[in-house]
């Protein structure tokens, strides 16, 4: 044997404990799951990496010509050579650009430890390789079926003979010479060329149509002359009763050795679809962003008095989204994104009360007090960051069970990378380029092949997710006519990469979109345009107190460019309310309008005020008490007042069985306009903006697998593996005890007492069996210090770190070898 072949890695184990410390990290990186907990040698390293679990998540995570190298890994031989997996990517003519990127791809597996060995001998995992490998019941991708050898497993081994005969090739002794001649026909370019000029033509039109796959067939008791004639030479061959297959070296040699009909080596491109002016781009998002703020606040200005309620299972009811949508004049879908968002965002939860209702939390007190920009800025960090997807809502689960908004079952841990994914393909793209939709989904299915079909013919989830992405950048002022805004790919910078970039530099980032992201928005008005058909024109947005105040004495009528407002006589009771007396109402208008105010508009607030308060409500259950009696033998002459059932408990007082709420909106709706009291008599102030939930924080994402580890645990851990391997397979003196392989040594205590002894004078490391309280037991390599007291005190190469042993709980002690 060579002293190459000799120094090959025999398995996975052994070609990790060639690495170096530097390429044991890139895959702890590349496979986080590897490190939780830290394996405790280089072995059971190897051997997590070659679980089903883990190699299913390293496959997830490879781009398409990644993953079809590893199938044409799967369907070579095992070894196999470069040169093998070369061919069957590339074909017998050799395609450059294979060529080209087969080095690194390989390179890659190697580094995630889906490939090991020498170039001479490539070994695919093999749990990968049963995962990819083609079979009657999990057909491979490549489309190719079973080798000679394994179609004919269960062949009599007269008919292998008679197979052979038919195809020109002189009889052998034995079938499995036989079907390695066979195999060797077949894998043989001039002489397989030869064999099938002699075939019919029908018989090449089947090997035509069977060659990409699926390569099996159904034949008839009586098959046909030219199906005939491929059974006789193997070019077909049974499986079961009525069913053929084309051997795997067949079907290469029709294709002219490619594993793949195409090969996709090169990532497609993402190609411009539109371009715009950067500034026009800009423009755009920003308004969006503006539009998405003001919906945003007008949802929880909605629900401020306290929201829907929430559902037994959790998450809000059909009828209350159907509500929501009509309130903020938007579809469904849209609404429940903007509800996932502001819950997502900390500004929307739960109030936790018996009776359980949603509502606007401390937060969103704190968010509107902030600068038009940074409100945004928390949005959008809100949604890169989120993991509930709230496209999914409307559908139903696993379990069939209906997906509902602010409802259980929305988390979906890959949504963060899709998105950052999708934003990040549109950022390397010139500023004021759009690409079209399909070529941003097409290369994302390249970077991430569907590798499962869905059963019930929808869309990939990633397909989906990165759909959702497009749409929503769109809404939230991200992206602007499909092309990324300036200050979108700024905060995209603000995203940790994996190497945990400081918090300061999050913080800039963020600071430069919302510094970029200010200029553009339009600056709050302090006015409005009064008209005389008791209307309010706001020609842009408003400071936030005219806005607060004008949404308490009007009522929006028309949104879009310029916000319409309606004075009406429950409007401006409304605001009597609310505290204001008709002066402050007066004063306010000529204050904040530009125009002046119109006599209409006056007469409305003053004839209002002068009956506002006039009645009085208060608890008796109720009551309503009015210094004017013959304004209350109207109320009680009034028929529709009968189902008040109100009765007179002195001249200028009525009683009333319902509570003070119903009372008040009964008389209102009979056109009067009564005022609630205390029981002290004082007129109650109603505020809109009573109900918060208690402090709340925003839902945390759901994180996709383990988290990716930091440098200092990735450098921990290596030196823990190394440590644990050195214990594990740290070669011992001889003459002494030899424990196989996995056992812990055994010596008497009176000879591990002389040995630490001598260690401790000798400086010398050596080997221990050590079994904890928890009876744990290990293998370490230790450097003792002292002995005393029936303690150990030593240096632990395993731990790094110097700790003390009970001498009882050794269980032997080795000499390590001098080299």
């Amino acid at each position: 044997m060579s002293p190459e072949a000799s120094s090959a890695p025999r398995s996975l184990a052994e070609a990790l404990r060639a690495r170096d410390d530097a390429s044991l990290a890139a895959l702890l990186r590349d496979r986080p799951d590897l490190v939780t907990p830290v394996p405790t040698d280089l072995t059971q390293l190897a051997t997590r990496a070659g679980t089903r679990a883990s190699v299913l998540r390293a496959l997830e995570h490879l781009d398409r010509f990644a993953l079809q190298t590893a199938q044409a890994l799967a369907v070579a031989p095992d070894p196999a050579t470069y040169d093998t997996l070369h061919g069957l990517l590339a074909g017998d003519d050799g395609d450059p650009a294979v060529t080209e990127a087969l080095p690194a791809t390989v390179a890659a597996l190697r580094r995630q430890a889906l490939v090991w060995g020498d170039d001479d001998r490539l070994h695919l995992v093999r749990t990968a390789r049963e995962l990819l490998a083609p079979s009657a019941q999990h057909p491979s991708p490549t489309g190719l079926g079973p080798t000679v050898r394994e179609a004919t497993s269960g062949m009599s081994p007269g008919r292998v003979q008679q197979i052979v005969n038919t195809a020109g090739l002189p009889s052998t002794h034995d079938p499995v010479s036989a079907v390695a001649a066979l195999t060797a026909l077949f894998a043989d370019r001039k002489r397989m060329a030869a064999l099938l000029a002699g075939a019919p033509e029908a018989a090449r039109e089947v090997l035509t149509r069977l060659m990409w796959g699926p390569p099996y067939g159904q034949v008839t008791a009586d098959p046909a002359s030219h199906l005939r004639w491929l059974l006789d030479r193997g070019l077909l061959l049974p499986t079961a009763p009525g069913t053929v297959v084309l051997p795997r070296e067949v079907a290469l040699h029709l294709r002219g050795g490619r594993a793949h009909r195409m090969p996709e080596p090169v990532p497609p491109a993402v190609e411009p679809s539109v371009a715009h002016d950067p500034r026009i781009v800009d423009a755009t998002a920003a308004g969006q962003a503006y539009t998405a703020l003001a919906t945003i606040e007008e949802l929880l200005k909605h629900w401020d008095q306290g929201g829907p309620a929430v559902l037994r299972a959790g998450g809000l009811s059909v009828r209350d989204l159907k509500r929501t949508a009509v309130a903020l004049d938007a579809s469904e879908p849209l609404a429940a994104f903007w509800i996932e968002l502001a819950y997502a965002a900390g500004l929307l939860a739960s109030d936790g009360a018996a009776d359980e209702r949603y509502a606007p939390t401390p937060a969103y007190d704190t968010w509107m007090e902030r600068p038009v920009a940074e409100r945004w800025g928390r949005l959008a960090a809100a949604w890169l960051a989120a993991t509930r997807t709230a496209g999914l809502i409307g559908g139903r689960d696993i379990k069939d069970r209906a997906l509902s908004a602010l409802g259980p079952g929305l988390d979906r841990s890959a949504a963060p990378e899709v998105r950052h994914r999708v934003l990040t393909l549109l950022a390397d793209l010139p500023a004021g380029v759009a690409p079209a939709p399909e070529a941003v989904l097409t290369r994302l299915a390249w970077e991430r092949p569907v590798r499962a079909a869905q059963r019930d013919g929808t869309e990939d989830l990633r397909v989906r997710l990165a759909r959702w992405t497009l749409s929503e950048a769109e809404l939230l002022g991200i992206t602007g006519r499909g092309a990324l805004s300036s200050h979108a790919r700024a905060l995209l910078g603000a995203a940790p990469e994996p190497d945990d970039t400081p918090l300061s530099s999050v913080e800039q980032h963020t600071a430069i979109a919302i510094g970029l992201l200010a200029p553009l928005l339009p600056e709050p008005l302090d006015h409005v345009l009064l008209q005389a058909d008791l209307t309010a024109v706001a020609p842009g947005p408003l400071l936030r107190p005219l806005a607060e105040m004008l949404g308490v004495l009007a009522d929006v009528e028309s949104k879009g460019g310029a916000t319409v407002y309606r004075f009406t006589p429950a409007s401006v009771r409304r605001a009597l309310d609310a505290g204001q007396t008709a002066a402050d109402l007066h004063a306010f208008l000529a204050q904040h309008s530009r125009t002046p105010v119109p006599q209409p508009l006056t007469y409305l607030i003053d004839d209002v005020a002068r009956r506002h308060g006039h009645l009085r409500v208060g608890v008796a259950s109720a009551y309503v008490r009015c210094d004017d009696d013959s304004v209350l033998n109207e109320i009680i002459a009034d028929k529709r007042a009968a189902a008040l059932r109100l009765r007179r408990l002195a001249p200028t007082v009525l009683a009333a069985p319902c509570d003070p709420a119903t009372l008040l909106e009964g008389l209102r709706s009979l056109g009067y306009a009564p005022a609630a009291e205390s029981a002290q008599g004082d007129v109650l102030i109603a505020r809109a903006d009573a109900h918060r939930t208690p402090p709340r924080t925003a839902p945390e994402p759901v994180p996709e697998g383990p988290p990716a580890p930091d440098n200092v645990l990735l450098t921990a851990a290596v030196r823990a593996i190394r440590a644990g391997d050195l214990a594990a397979t740290a070669p011992l003196k001889a003459p002494g005890p030899q424990p196989a392989g996995g056992e812990l040594p055994r010596t008497s205590p009176a000879d591990t007492l002389a040995t630490m002894q001598a260690a401790v004078m000798t400086g010398e490391a050596v080997w221990i069996g050590y079994v904890n309280a928890d009876g744990a037991a290990s293998q370490r390599v230790v450097a003792p210090i002292r002995v005393e007291g029936g303690f150990v005190t030593a240096y632990d190469h395993t731990a790094d770190e110097v700790r003390t042993y009970p001498l009882h709980r050794i269980t032997g002690v080795a000499e390590l070898a001098e080299d």
